[in-house]
């Protein structure tokens, strides 16, 4: 449902009967129309309130300049759409002093050339006017039930603003006080170059107390609240095809602004922290925005971008970790209070994502090893850290996620504990390790060391143990038995039997090697005995 504009009321027949003509103003045709007024008056604008559409045969305008200067500041000053002034019995033409001075204050002066009968302007558009406001009252009727129904069913933020910006055909976006916009939604889905320079643009529009056009772009702000304290706003944008400030773009953005205060007020509390996480998740799958889309994307969550590395961080824990919940607000908060910047969120069930924005020049291994203790303290020893390589361009984040996660899937046992791990830190037992589900390494295993642990079992033998003491050793068999607590006659006689069960030479150096592999192998399994 349209406003009534001051160009739709020219269109109408019985305003063109008249052969109107635009002599000032001529940009300000989308002017709605509140109301028709027809008055004689040198001083019509004690008898107004703003928006009307002035009618005139301009009988009592004088001719003196500064009078006529002073009749049209009134009407800009009270608000007019408009004036429109019939000529034939004043005027034979409009006076150019009214015409420079609606100029002056881009107030439209339509000239009529042929009489009309303006009782017929009035009864025609105030019919107009009228069923225009019937109709909004249906939809405001409508708007207020849908938006009802999605607080009933505890409808998450995005689909509340999504709602709105389909209902708008505008883009609408949710910030919080800092100016981060925390959700960005179109009328075709999420947005991302409208968010260019976002925080200066939003720190240049006032928020209003009530659902209100605001900044010097036009753009229609409704306050969100939460607790009786302002929380953010929300906001609607203009684009090529009008303002998004019509009465019914305000109702719905309104009415979107209620149901989302509501939503916070029944549990809805972590939208920045999920705002955060949802593009965390965009980066680290290399989603469908571009490079400067997703630049602007963070940049409007409030990181730096130009001259920052980032750094991508993977913490693998347990499914069923108790306080997994807990890990990444704990270290969000962390983080964000020691003033680094940072998106975090769950990539998986078992890992939590971090991406740290650093400046080029700041060492990165002490905010990781920072990222270690808060994990430490929240989930115990059991977590992983991995770091994938820095990187300088936001379209290189999934690559980077991808070597982290790939290092920390590789971690296991018999890897040596450390605040973190890299790529540098992967070695033959972890290679092992992200391979131990393989049936192939499974069925080395069974052929290299099937016979030996056979006999262990059946003799409860000690034979395993002796061959990882010798392969530990490098084959030193003097250093194996004094490992093993045996005497060198006792050690040998049980190396005999392990060359006997595994069918190889152990002086041979590639058998050795094929059974240092099944061994490491064997241990990544959860077999092996140390």
């Amino acid at each position: 449902m349209a406003l009534l504009t001051l160009a739709d009321v020219l269109r109408l027949p019985v305003i063109a009967a008249g052969l109107p003509r635009v002599m000032a103003g001529e940009d300000r045709l989308n002017r709605p129309v509140r109301w028709v007024h027809v008055t004689e008056l040198l001083d019509p604008a004690s008898f107004l309130e703003g928006g009307e559409l002035v009618l005139t045969t301009g009988m009592p305008q004088p001719n003196d300049p500064t009078r006529l200067r002073g009749y049209a500041d009134q009407l800009a000053d009270v608000g007019a759409a408009g004036l429109v002034v019939e000529l034939g019995r004043r005027y034979q033409q409009v006076p150019p002093d009214l015409v420079a001075a609606c100029r002056a204050r881009d107030l439209p002066l339509i000239v009529l050339s042929h009489g009309i009968r303006f009782i017929e302007v009035t009864q025609t558009v105030h019919a107009l006017i009228l069923d225009a406001q019937g109709e909004l009252l249906r939809r405001s009727h409508q708007v207020h039930e849908l938006f009802t129904d999605l607080t009933l069913r505890g409808a998450r933020p995005e689909e509340l603003v999504q709602v709105a910006a389909d209902l708008m055909g505008r883009s609408v976006v949710l910030e919080n006080l800092v100016h981060h916009a925390m959700i960005v939604c179109t009328a075709g889905g999420p947005g991302g170059p409208i968010l260019e320079a976002w925080q200066r643009r939003s720190r240049a529009t006032p928020t209003p107390d009530h659902a209100a056009p605001s900044g010097p772009e036009g753009w229609l702000v409704a306050p969100v609240e939460h607790d009786g304290q302002r929380w953010g706003r929300l906001v609607a944008l203009p684009d090529q095809t009008g303002p998004a400030s019509g009465p019914e773009h305000t109702l719905i953005l309104r009415r979107a602004a209620t149901a989302l205060t509501l939503a916070r007020m029944t549990g809805h509390t972590q939208w920045d922290r999920e705002a955060r996480a949802s593009a965390l998740l965009e980066l680290r799958h290399g989603s469908h925005l571009s490079r400067t889309e997703s630049r602007i994307r963070v940049e409007a969550l409030g990181l730096p971008t130009v001259g920052h590395l980032f750094i991508a961080v993977a913490i693998g824990h347990r499914p069923d970790a108790a306080d997994r919940a807990d890990l990444d607000s704990r270290v969000g908060d962390d983080l964000r209070g020691a003033g680094i910047h940072a998106l975090v969120g769950r990539l998986s069930p078992d890992r939590t994502g971090v991406l740290l924005t650093l400046p080029l020049a700041a060492a990165w291994q002490p905010v990781v090893e920072r990222i270690g203790r808060v994990t430490e303290e929240t989930l115990g020893e059991e977590a992983v850290l991995a770091v994938g390589p820095g990187v300088t361009a936001l379209d290189q984040v999934a690559r980077s996620f991808r070597q982290a996660e790939e290092v920390a899937d590789a971690i296991g046992p018999a890897t040596p504990p450390r605040p973190f791990h890299v790529s540098a830190d992967l070695g033959l037992p972890e290679l092992l390790y992200t391979l131990r589900d393989d049936v192939r390494v499974q069925n080395y295993v069974e052929r290299q060391l099937g016979r030996l642990m056979q006999h262990d079992e059946r003799h409860g033998g000690d034979l395993l143990a002796i061959l990882r003491q010798y392969l530990d050793a490098a084959g030193n068999k003097s250093v194996a038995a004094k490992q093993a607590g045996l005497s060198r006659q006792a050690f040998y006689q049980r190396l005999h039997t392990i060359e006997r069960l595994v069918g190889g030479n152990l002086e041979s150096g590639a058998q050795r090697s094929r059974l240092h592999v099944a061994v490491m192998a064997l241990d990544t399994l959860g077999e092996g005995s140390s």
